[in-house]
């Protein structure tokens, strides 16, 4: 039982199957008119906070599977960067069209006027190529080494999604703070890695 649980079929299938849901969710509460007095808004916010979620839970894997002495758990890491990466594609897609029409000219004002929309277009960018050497073919392509640098991308991501909620969030700020104290602490354990590996 104790292998089933742990093997990387299991785990993929499980975690597919997670993250999948809210969008589902999402989709169904869509079609039945059910999304509040402010749907645009709801879907902006919610695409946002699981893009926010899933990206601090593909930072988690690497210390979870040390922690746990769970290997297989490296399996889920590329379902987790390729979620987020849909959620966030949903997120921008939401405002894009919801509150901006899908105006070029709307959208690049506000970026410009925006700093907390300028943050979350710049960790949406960034994802783009990350998202794109996703794959087992490029990482052979573009060398260990040098897909590990690129990779590394995911922290300067998650700092600029983090700063983004706060500058967003205008009264409690306690849950950006904590989404931020949590990447703060991921980024530390992996310096410490780093520096106990030199």
């Amino acid at each position: 039982a104790d292998k089933t649980f742990s093997s990387p079929v299991f785990l993929r299938l499980l975690f597919i199957v997670n993250a999948a849901v809210p969008s589902l969710l999402l989709g169904w509460d869509a079609a039945r008119g059910h999304l509040g007095a402010n749907p645009p808004e709801y879907l902006i916010r919610t695409t946002g906070m699981l893009t926010l979620i899933l990206l601090v839970v593909t930072l988690s894997i690497t210390p979870l599977m040390r922690w746990s002495h769970t290997p297989a758990l490296i399996q889920v890491r590329q379902l987790a960067g390729l979620f987020t990466f849909f959620y966030a594609c949903l997120h921008a897609l939401a405002y894009s069209w919801f509150d901006k029409d899908l105006a070029l000219g709307l959208i690049v004002t506000d970026v410009l006027r925006r700093p907390f929309i300028l943050l979350g277009m710049a960790a949406f960018t960034l994802m783009i190529p990350l998202a794109a050497t996703s794959t087992r073919a490029m990482v052979r392509k573009l060398g260990g080494r040098n897909w590990k640098r690129l990779h590394r991308a995911i922290y300067l991501i998650a700092g600029a999604g983090s700063i983004h909620y706060y500058l967003l969030v205008r009264a409690d700020k306690r849950l950006p703070l904590a989404f931020g104290l949590v990447i703060a602490l991921l980024l530390l354990w992996r310096v410490r890695e780093a520096v106990r590996n030199l």
